[in-house]
């Protein structure tokens, strides 16, 4: 999943066919649309990677919208893509003679936004029987491979494995679409929906897909991959971890010393990319901290307002949250810092501490409740209990 993060990230929206003119940090993504039986939903809430996700511009930047044929945008991306890659026009252009326009892909791309679930809704799609099941299946079928990347890197085994249920179900569904189909469609045709408030959203989503279009010409010279043959979510991402291609490309490892990062069949390459991941993706504002708390229970004290914070960052110290009322329920350390999480719970508000291992689930996917859903089903992997909903 998919794929919904700032990247330290190849989405160089700066660069030839982009055309913007500040690069930034991305908004939440989109849900990813259902996809048929339960059975094979890596996540019925719908819960695109975080690479979905498109860049927030700061409020003076501009996008160019300016209209521009199909041929005259198609010509410049081969150009820019062979420049910036040092592949041969020809090569992009016999591999793009060979990509659909897919009405499939910009129905699910443009249907409309889904009434947001509150957490008493959005967590049974994820904490079942069936997934903890599965997860415990998988992590005892992978424990040595899982417990080197932990004692390697400090994410833990059942993280990694709540990851990969999460996304597609253990490797039971990592998505039909033909990537090279799925990204084409999103690079040349995204839907538009006409409203003009909505025109500079829908300018940079297309920008960012024309750049994963690009990175998937990059991944196929680097990894030796046919890119006609890769299967993966509508949004193009792909593998067990769904990574879209400049992630791919930025932070899969080769886990097991082949010399190749294989992220659909070969477990060790997929727990150290996705460990890599956790550790890396944070940038400058931090990833994963080994041995580090990722959640604690809090409370609002009575007359205090609700707060929400802005993003998932934890920048808050005990003290800031406590002028805003808020007391945590469990010990914490007395100079940790947090985000401020709420959630719409079967019994009311829950509150919860933050912490940047909390942040760094994020980095996955920028959604509170995807993040909280990752750690919870990773801790009843592990055999802990678990609040309810």
């Amino acid at each position: 999943m998919l794929p919904s993060a700032p990247m330290t990230r190849r989405v160089l929206f700066c660069l030839f066919t982009l055309g913007l003119v500040a690069c930034a940090t991305p908004l939440q993504p989109s849900s990813s649309a259902s996809q048929s039986a339960s059975r094979s939903l890596p996540a019925a809430a719908g819960a695109l990677p975080a690479e979905t996700s498109v860049a927030a511009l700061p409020a003076n930047a501009k996008v160019d919208l300016t209209p521009v044929s199909f041929e005259v945008a198609r010509a410049k991306f081969v150009a820019d893509t062979a420049a910036r890659f040092n592949i041969t026009p020809a090569q992009i252009e016999a591999t793009l003679a060979q990509a659909s326009f897919s009405d499939s892909v910009i129905s699910l791309m443009s249907r409309p936004a889904e009434r947001v679930k509150p957490w008493s809704e959005y967590r049974p799609n994820f904490i079942t029987a069936s997934r903890i099941q599965g997860g415990q299946a998988f992590m005892a079928k992978h424990r040595d491979a899982l417990q080197r990347v932990e004692k390697r890197t400090g994410v833990p085994a059942e993280i990694i494995t709540a990851i990969i249920g999460v996304e597609t179900s253990y490797g039971g569904f990592t998505g039909k679409t033909r990537v090279l189909d799925a990204l084409y469609t999103l690079a040349f045709r995204y839907p538009r929906s006409g409203n003009p408030e909505r025109a500079a959203h829908e300018q940079r989503r297309e920008l960012f897909f024309r750049d994963e279009l690009a990175q998937l010409f990059a991944l196929g010279r680097e990894e030796n991959l046919d890119i006609t043959s890769l299967t993966g979510s509508y949004a193009g991402a792909m593998g067990l971890g769904q990574f879209m291609p400049s992630s791919y490309r930025e932070f899969a490892l080769d886990g097991n010393g082949d010399g190749r990062r294989d992220l659909f069949t070969n477990h060790d390459d997929v727990f150290a990319s996705i460990a890599n991941y956790f550790l890396k993706k944070g940038g400058a504002r931090g990833g994963w901290i080994p041995g580090a708390p990722v959640v604690a229970r809090a409370e609002l004290l009575p007359g205090y307002p609700e707060f929400n914070p802005p993003t998932w960052t934890a920048d808050y110290t005990l003290a800031d949250l406590a002028q805003r009322g808020f007391r945590p329920l469990e010990p914490v350390a007395s100079d940790a810092t947090a985000t401020l999480v709420s959630l719409e719970g079967s019994t009311g508000k829950q509150y919860w501490l933050g912490f940047q291992n909390y942040y760094a689930i994020t980095r996955y996917n920028n959604s509170k409740m995807y993040a909280m859903a990752v750690y919870q089903l990773s801790e009843a992997i592990a055999g802990r209990a678990i609040p309810s909903a």
